[in-house]
């Protein structure tokens, strides 16, 4: 599973370096210019690092902090990317729920390595997929739409599970009765099947009519796009 950054920096050219090096190194990421739209953004993906610069419009990077912790506890990691440098302000964001504490000018080779080491540390609570605010945490067994926590059967959440780590992928019956039902008679639940994918949709879709995240392909099976 791909891991989700969110850079949080107002200053272009050093959110457009972070996002570069980041790619670079295999992290998905995304970025926020202000505050609020870091919290936004927060809500809406549920990154597994956030990368918080402190001096920020609209809300501070102390601001952005609290409400995270507030929100998820140590389920994310977070790394303050400061022009303060004092040890007082490195105490207090540390205090505050920063795993690690970054100074400009940085190299970035060394954020990389700083990014590294804290995910290896705390990368453990953050085994999720994330596609287009559809986020599933397997290990929690939860799974949020745009920020908001939605209740799942077991079956649904293993086909969900399923869907999700094969996107694009036309999935037939058979294979999905093999994640639910590993040892049932698949024709007898071809159509138990196409129940569950109902109800899942009517729990992730806008449209449950028109589906746009679990598509049938006619004559094959099922598709998850991402």
């Amino acid at each position: 599973m791909t891991q989700l950054v969110l850079v949080v920096e107002d200053d272009d050219m050093i959110r457009e370096l972070i996002e570069i090096y980041l790619n670079k190194n295999g992290y998905e990421v995304i970025t926020a210019a202000d505050g609020e739209e870091a919290m936004e953004k927060f809500t809406l993906y549920s990154p597994c690092l956030v990368l918080l610069d402190l001096m920020l419009p609209k809300a501070s990077g102390e601001d952005v902090c609290q409400w995270i912790r507030e929100q998820e506890r140590n389920e994310v990691s977070l790394i303050m990317i400061t022009a303060k440098t004092s040890s007082d302000q490195k105490i207090k964001g540390l205090k505050m729920g920063a795993d690690d504490y970054v100074t400009k000018p940085f190299s970035p080779n060394e954020l990389m390595a700083r990014v590294e080491a804290v995910l290896r540390r705390g990368g453990q609570f953050c085994q999720k997929i994330n596609h287009r605010g559809l986020v599933i945490k397997p290990r929690k067994g939860e799974v949020l739409l745009n920020g908001r926590k939605i209740q799942l059967t077991k079956y649904e959440f293993n086909l969900l599970f399923y869907f999700m780590e094969n996107p694009n992928l036309v999935l037939t019956r058979e294979q999905l009765v093999q994640q639910i039902h590993p040892y049932a008679e698949s024709d007898i639940l071809d159509r138990t099947i196409d129940a569950h994918i109902k109800k899942l949709r009517e729990k992730i879709e806008s449209v449950p009519s028109k589906p746009a995240r679990i598509v049938t392909v006619r004559g094959m099976g099922y598709q998850f796009v991402p």
